[in-house]
């Protein structure tokens, strides 16, 4: 299924956001966005508004407005058989805000869906952010190092 995803995420892609900051949630389960993505974030056609669903990962995603738009569409153009995948993410969607001070306040049945405890990871990974409990990141990024790369992937390492 990880190709279908993949699919879906080059065919809505229209922001790039890399890399990110290990953050705590704050006691109202709120994660502050870090500042290098506040800007792009609140201009047009954002406008301060996310989108975060649940990623089979095992993580949340945070979808820009406008982003989620487009994976939301292409999404729902999915074969029935696909109804599983329509449901983990189009049910889960919950629209969410970033306020004055910065914050998104993740739902509480997501946070706890995701494992989210107080230290988490921000993650920009192209169109999207994803947001980890870092226990569980740490364990997922060590499993993925224990195969070995694609050929696509070690094609692509500078040397």
């Amino acid at each position: 299924m990880v190709g279908l995803s993949a699919f879906l995420w080059v065919s809505v892609h229209s922001f790039s956001f890399r890399g990110g900051p290990v953050l705590k949630l704050d006691d109202k389960s709120r994660v502050t966005v870090p500042a290098v993505h506040k800007e792009i974030l609140g201009a047009p056609p954002v406008h301060n508004r996310l989108v975060v669903s649940k990623n089979p990962d095992g993580c949340l995603s945070l979808f820009p407005l406008p982003v989620w738009e487009g994976f939301e569409a292409e999404l729902l153009k999915l074969p029935a058989q696909h109804v599983g995948w329509k449901r983990l993410y189009v049910g889960s969607a919950t629209d969410v805000t970033i306020d004055t001070s910065s914050r998104v306040l993740i739902p509480p049945e997501l946070k706890v869906w995701a494992g989210l405890d107080k230290t988490v990871m921000f993650m920009g990974v192209g169109s999207y952010f994803e947001l980890w409990d870092t226990a569980r990141y740490a364990e997922r990024e060590a499993r993925l190092l224990e195969s070995p790369a694609p050929d696509a992937v070690l094609g692509m390492v500078i040397g």
